[in-house]
Order: C-alpha cells, then structure tokens, then sequence
C-alpha cells in the first residue's frame, strides 16, 4: 500500500467522503478546500491524467503546478474511464456504503458514468454538485463569463473608454466564488440529508454566480438606473484610493474608504486644514466617501505631493502611526522573499515536498477555527497513487483482485 497523503484523523469534516470528478478551478478548489477541513476526498482521473493535469504554470519537467496546488490533502485513484469495468469501478466508488459518503463533486456533464439518475439507483440518498457553464449546461469559463457581464469595460485606464476596449482580468475570480460555493452547496445538501435522510443533484452554474455577484454589488441595478459605470483605472470607485509613487520610487496604494481611515491619511500628512479649505471652496462634504471620490484629482494632488516628498520607509511609518489603510505593490517575487505574511511565520503555511515538484511553501486553510487546530498541509497525491488502498477500502478489492484489473489495464501500474 502507498503512504497517504491525507491529513490526519480531525478537522471539522473528519469521516465525510466526497468523490470528485473535476478539471481546471471552481470543482477542484471546492473539493481541496473540503479536504483541508478533514474530508477524505478523493479524486478519480483518466489513465495519463484528466483535462488540467498539464495545465500551466509547470516545472521544468513539465509537472504542473496549477494541478498540484489545487488538489493538495485529496486521494487519487487512476482508472480507464473509457472501459466499461473503469466506469463501473468509478460508479461504485461513488456510490459505495457509508453514513458520511455518497457525495460527489464534478464539473463534467452529468451523463455516462456521472448520471444522476443512474446513481441514484444505486445509492438512493446521493448528493451530487455538478458546476455548470452557463445554466443550461453548455460550455463556459471564467473568462467568457466575465466579457459577457461586463467586467472588461469597466476594467482598466480611462481612455480606453473612448475606444471601446475590453481589458481582461487575470485572476479568474468567479471560478474561485464558484470553488467556495460548492464546498458550501455540498455542506448544505449534507445537512439536509442529515436532517431528512434524502439527497438530491445540486447544480451550480459559473455564469449565475457571476451575475449574482453582479447583482449584490449594484452593478445590475445600476445599469438599470441609466448609469453607466465608467472605466477609472487604478481608482477606487466611490471613495479615495489609488496609487502613489514614494521619492525613493516605491510604488504603494493608499485608501480612505471610510471615514476613519481618510482622516488617517490626512493626520499622517498634514493635510487636515488643506482638505478643509478644498471642501469649502467646491462645496463638497469631504468627510464623505461618495464627496471624496467626486474630489478626487484635487486629492490626489495633494497626497502626491506630499508622497513625492518622502521616502517610503518615511511614509510607511507616517502612516502606520496614524493606522492608515495602505498596502505596497510588489511582485509575486518579492511576495516570496520579502513579505513576512507568506512564510512559515503565517501558520497557515506549511513547507511540503511535492512530488516533482520539491520543497516549497504552501498554504492551508484560511479559515482559523477555535474549536480545533489547522490541520498540517499536505501534498498533492501523484496521479493514481491511491488506487489500490482506495478500491481496497471502499470496494473490497483483493491484492490479487488489483492485479487482475491492472492486467486488462483498468488501472495503471
């Protein structure tokens, strides 16, 4: 048998057993993020790898490291889902007994081997999620979902409004609010068999989960009213925040969202009696967020001025003395080398040593429970490396069972 790579008995989910059949972003981070609560979740892949298991940014030799970090703390079992015996396996491994089993996680068409029905008929409670495209099941991802609700319109700097130009995102947000959604969809349909002894097939469109976010934003009711929200590139719409340059050439980002926090910038800079004086000349309310934002070039001169004036270690310390709202820009690189928040001095991070990949630092949980301890962080399995105890387990399956199968090439060796 292999040594597990899951973590230890404990966590919140101890004992829950999710089957997740997944690619890409939203599925495999709803499941990872079940896993590092405690969940044994356990992923089935083809022979050779699924649809991500390549999927950039990779090492040298060509491991991906997009895959790795996205399916840390889970089993993984390897089976040839294009035989008949591969998808048989995989249904009763879905299906197989137990009070906290029978859940699957999936972002492939529910057919085939993934019907719901036809898993039902074998195991009567199941709860299954399947994430969707758009939500009459076609094929979607983040970023086509993103151009069609308008985000790359209002993404960017001003004068691309006059040419009409799309700028796309490179964080694909709605994908990780549909992972989150999921690992909480299943918890919910979990409570409710829990409740009533019923399952059920819960489906979760990416494209309704960017236009609810849309929506809870105001961005729908305010296309709505007629007002078309406009390109402002590195400002914070609504209220005063963008980004300054120090006289040393740092880069860094002040904001004064709420009131408290822009008289912090003002204290911390001397601007107190100069904002007062530009409020009464406009007649503007400056201690509101909406005012600050309609004066915000005249504002943004005056903090310019005063940063172009000083050092950044002089500035962080203004205005970490005044507990302003600020933040440096810096590159992933410096993130990694500089930055004490993303270091073994965070406990949420853990060093692992990742097959193919080596020792690195890696995160756990973000969630920090008072009832218990994070759970260490564990490493991604290697691709199929939990077969055999898994179809022991849960299947019954023999040593000399496993072999025959690895003989007709259901499994690899």
């Amino acid at each position: 048998m292999n040594t597990p790579t899951i973590n230890p008995t404990g966590g919140a989910l101890a004992g829950v057993r999710v089957i997740e059949a997944a690619a890409f972003v939203a599925a495999p981070l709803g499941g990872m993020t079940l896993a590092q609560m405690g969940a044994d979740v356990i992923r089935i892949d083809t022979l050779g790898g699924g649809l991500d298991f390549r999927r950039w940014p990779v090492t040298a030799d060509n491991t991906s490291l997009f895959w790795c970090g996205l399916n840390k703390s889970k089993r993984s079992v390897a089976l040839d889902l294009g035989k008949p015996e591969g998808r048989e396996i995989a249904m009763a491994l879905i299906t197989a007994p137990g009070e906290d089993a029978g859940i699957l996680l999936t972002n492939f068409p529910p057919r085939g081997w993934l019907d719901h029905e036809k898993l039902k008929e074998r195991r009567e409670d199941l709860i299954q999620l399947t994430v969707q495209g758009d939500r009459h099941g076609g094929s979607a991802v983040d970023y086509t979902i993103n151009s069609r609700v308008g985000i790359p319109y209002i993404t960017g700097d001003e004068s691309g409004a006059a040419t009409n130009e799309a700028v796309n995102h490179v964080l694909p947000a709605w994908d990780l609010v549909t992972g989150q959604m999921a690992a909480v969809g299943l918890l919910a349909a979990e409570r409710h068999r829990l409740k009533t002894g019923h399952g059920q097939h819960v489906k979760l469109a990416l494209e309704d989960v960017a236009l609810a976010v849309v929506s809870h934003l105001g961005l729908i009711a305010e296309a709505q009213l007629g007002q078309q929200r406009q390109r402002h590139g590195n400002e914070l719409f609504g209220a005063f925040g963008r980004d300054f340059k120090t006289s040393d050439g740092e880069l860094v980002i002040i904001v004064g969202l709420t009131l408290k926090q822009w008289q912090a910038i003002c204290g911390a800079m001397g601007l107190t009696e100069a904002v007062k004086g530009l409020g009464e000349r406009t007649g503007l309310n400056l201690d509101l967020e909406g005012d600050r934002f309609k004066a915000r070039k005249e504002l943004g001169v005056m903090v310019e001025e005063w940063m172009t004036q000083h050092t950044y270690a002089e500035a962080s310390a203004a205005l970490a003395k005044q507990g302003a709202c600020w933040g440096r820009y810096q590159t992933l690189r410096q993130l990694v080398t500089q930055d004490e928040a993303c270091s073994l001095a965070n406990p949420m991070f853990r060093t692992i040593d990742q097959p193919g990949v080596g020792k690195h630092l890696a995160a756990g949980l973000p969630l920090n429970f008072s009832a218990w301890e994070r759970l260490p962080v564990a490493a991604a399995p290697t691709l199929g490396q939990h077969t055999d105890e898994v179809l022991s387990e849960l299947l019954g399956v023999t040593q000399a069972q496993y072999g025959a199968i690895v003989e007709r090439g259901v499994v690899g060796r």
